[in-house]
């Protein structure tokens, strides 16, 4: 049907130091943040949640959620990269897939997603 969004066209958020912040993403996520970036695969989610939820610090207003796939090989490279990345079996949801957390520098919370293979592309 025309006049329907077709997606998520970009993510622009405010940072102390946007050009430090660019080079993290950047550097750690490949995101050539600040550039047309093409999104290899899969389904994206867009929901606001409740202004009191607790998945996220609620000093922010956002949280970004990466598609990854490899999710163990990710948090290694951050590890060593000295970047914790918070694992939780809970967080976990079969027929969903396997999550991690990091904090970027300026104290967002970035999850990551690896996508149980059912999960539809």
């Amino acid at each position: 049907m025309p006049g329907q969004v077709t997606g998520i066209g970009g993510v622009f958020f405010r940072a102390k130091d946007p050009d430090a912040l660019k080079a993290w993403y950047d550097e750690h996520f490949g995101t050539n943040a600040g550039e047309f970036w093409a999104q290899a695969k899969g389904q994206a989610v867009f929901a606001p949640f409740k202004q009191a939820t607790d998945y996220w610090s609620d000093d922010k207003q956002w949280m970004i959620n990466f598609r990854v796939d490899d999710l163990a090989a990710i948090t290694e490279r951050l590890e060593a990269a000295g970047i914790p990345v918070r694992r939780d079996a809970d967080w976990d949801i079969p027929t969903i897939g396997k999550f991690g957390r990091v904090t970027d520098p300026e104290g967002n919370a970035v999850e990551l997603w690896e996508p149980d293979p059912e999960v539809p592309e």
